[in-house]
């Protein structure tokens, strides 16, 4: 399990950063959107990804106990 919530810890910032991206892409009127990008032309494969790092979300927000993600831990 520790494997899964590590996986899933970096596709969320992965995913992160691609909306990042996103809004900054939107700002400047162009389209920055990695996932798009490398994967416009298969909207399936696409809307996968996305639900992927949806999917990692809710395992990080259910299994956050973890040193990567735990608030408690210092730096």
């Amino acid at each position: 399990m520790k494997a899964l919530h590590k996986i899933a810890f970096w596709l969320l910032v992965i995913g992160g950063l691609n909306w990042g991206l996103v809004a900054l892409g939107t700002w400047m009127g162009s389209n920055w959107n990695v996932v798009n990008l490398l994967l416009g032309s298969w909207a399936w494969l696409e809307n996968l990804v996305y639900l992927i790092v949806g999917i990692s979300a809710i395992v990080v927000i259910f299994k956050g106990d973890c040193k990567c993600t735990s608030p408690s831990q210092s730096m």
